[in-house]
């Protein structure tokens, strides 16, 4: 099978969600910065489309912690076409890719 041919964004966008208020929230989020969400701290490493077309599907890679918990609570690339193939498990807060953003 061939490998897909990606282009690297300048940020993202993606939705998080307070599963106890039933708050939605979209996020945009240049690469390399964090933004916090409610208790998490979220930081977009890179966002991935493939070439040629940017409303694609969208990779990125996120590392998400909690304010007043130690570690990490995701790390890794999220699909914005399979939110659950590699889903942050959190019993409070969901957190997805909506899209890469390009300007």
């Amino acid at each position: 099978m061939a490998q897909q041919q990606t282009q690297t964004a300048e940020g993202a966008v993606l939705r998080g969600l307070d599963k106890f208020s039933g708050q939605v929230v979209d996020i945009e989020l240049p690469a390399g910065r964090t933004v916090q969400f409610e208790r998490l701290n979220i930081t977009l490493t890179e966002c991935r489309y493939p070439s040629g077309n940017p409303s694609g599907n969208a990779y990125a890679g996120l590392q998400i912690t909690e304010v007043g918990r130690d570690g990490v609570v995701f790390s890794g690339w999220m699909i914005a076409s399979a939110p659950a193939l590699n889903a942050m498990e959190h019993a409070r807060y969901d957190v997805w890719v909506m899209r890469c953003t390009t300007s």
